[in-house]
């Protein structure tokens, strides 16, 4: 089977949105504010809950 040049350039450019589109998955929202005890030379590694904020699980998660 031969493939013709324009239709490589076709399959390239769909896997390429596709990959774009992909590349782009994420969670939207804010930046989150530094915690207090960071900017006090405390322990920044577990992060402070904000109030009012829920964090809800994404089936995604585990690959982000």
């Amino acid at each position: 089977m031969q493939t013709s040049f324009p239709q490589i350039i076709r399959l390239t450019v769909v896997f390429a949105v596709i990959g774009l589109a992909v590349a782009g998955c994420g969670r939207k929202g804010d930046l989150d504010p530094p915690s207090v005890q960071a900017t006090k030379g405390g322990d920044s590694s577990k992060p402070t809950p904000q109030p009012g904020v829920k964090d809800k699980p994404f089936f995604l998660d585990p690959l982000l």
